[in-house]
């Protein structure tokens, strides 16, 4: 079990490193410059964590936190920031997201032909390999960064699904997070991909930055964990005040709830609401997804005012009750003690019966 947790571990951590490889060499390649090979250097931010990770923590995750998730947004980020500013130097064709690989059978009957004799197949296989990465780059820009985008967020969900987990969370907690995040990971690239499409959008750089700045705020919430777990709470005196008594009774609910309001569906409306109502920009999905964005906001209020007014009622029904714990861990504990002090009485009362049995038979004498 320990191997399979160090190899996940590893495999996933490369997968990061890999990606983040990729994304780098695509945008040296679309800016000319050897020099933006110096963003591979974030890379070893990864592999100290990596290395930190195995020695104490055996190679098993963080409570509340990712930080390999983390490590590798900051290595993959930019290089996406870059390629999206560089957007629009090259087009596919005469159909939108055509790509263009003319992989022929006459290039490879060439490397073929020029593998027999003396060359082997070894000389073989490395001549296809290089027709093939010539090709390869002669896919256009937009369709490069569609699919970094696509493989990134598709990662995100997979690495995090492979990372081996922590104590504090259990597989199905993992499993309701993992499906938060296929949900959260398409309406992320839906925002980029239809927002950076827009022409008119294109020719706006500062709209542009605004645009990335409000997708790269939404990829901090992949690192944690608190959607699907609660924050322990313990029974002293700053638990017992109304709000961190709501915070540690509701903490999941309300942490989806910010996300979605502060995070997500809050900045993508106010985006949307921006391109429509000052810079003029209408079309059908546009509309569509600001409105739907406007029903997820309300859905969550209306989900925040549900939980505040079940935490009033159920508030009120214990002070009535004459308990002051409202607090699922402080009841727990509250349980824990009193049985603990039914078995400390059951357990004297065994050891030493009482004094009037004793005193009973020296009254008869």
């Amino acid at each position: 079990m320990e191997l399979m947790v160090l190899l996940n571990a590893l495999v996933t951590r490369l997968l990061f490193v890999l990606h983040s490889l990729i994304g780098v060499w695509r945008v040296t390649a679309v800016k000319k410059e050897p020099k933006y090979w110096l963003l591979a250097l974030l890379n070893l931010l990864l592999c100290l964590e990596t290395g930190l990770t195995l020695k104490f923590k055996q190679g098993r995750g963080y409570k509340w936190f990712s930080p390999a998730i983390f490590l590798y947004l900051i290595c993959i980020v930019p290089s996406l920031w870059l390629l999206e500013i560089h957007h629009g130097t090259q087009y596919c064709g005469n159909e939108p997201g055509a790509v263009q690989v003319n992989v022929s059978n006459q290039d490879f009957n060439q490397s073929r032909d020029s593998s027999h004799g003396s060359e082997g197949a070894d000389h073989h296989i490395i001549q296809t390999a290089k027709v093939f990465v010539n090709q390869l780059s002669t896919i256009c820009e937009t369709v490069w960064t569609l699919a970094l985008h696509q493989t990134f967020l598709l990662l995100l969900v997979v690495g995090r699904w492979l990372l081996p987990i922590g104590v504090e969370i259990t597989r199905d907690q993992l499993s309701q997070l993992l499906l938060m995040f296929v949900g959260t990971a398409a309406d992320i690239l839906e925002f980029a991909s239809e927002t950076l499409d827009i022409e008119d959008v294109r020719k706006n750089y500062a709209l542009i930055n605004a645009i990335l700045a409000v997708w790269t705020w939404s990829m901090l919430q992949f690192p944690l964990d608190l959607a699907v777990q609660h924050i322990g709470c313990k029974p002293t005196a700053s638990t017992r005040r109304i709000p961190s008594l709501l915070l540690c009774r509701y903490s999941a609910e309300l942490w989806n709830i910010g996300v979605s309001l502060f995070i997500q569906d809050g900045p993508f409306f106010i985006v949307r609401s921006i391109l429509m109502g000052h810079f003029r920009i209408f079309n059908q999905m546009l509309v569509f997804f600001t409105a739907k964005n406007v029903l997820v906001v309300t859905l969550q209020l209306y989900r925040l005012a549900v939980i505040t007014l079940d935490f009033r009622a159920t508030l009120l029904q214990k002070s009535r009750k004459g308990e002051v714990s409202c607090c699922p861990c402080e009841h727990y504990e509250a349980s824990t003690h009193a049985i603990a002090d039914q078995y400390k009485e059951m357990k004297e009362s065994v050891a030493f019966p009482p004094k009037e049995e004793f005193q009973a038979p020296s009254e008869d004498q």
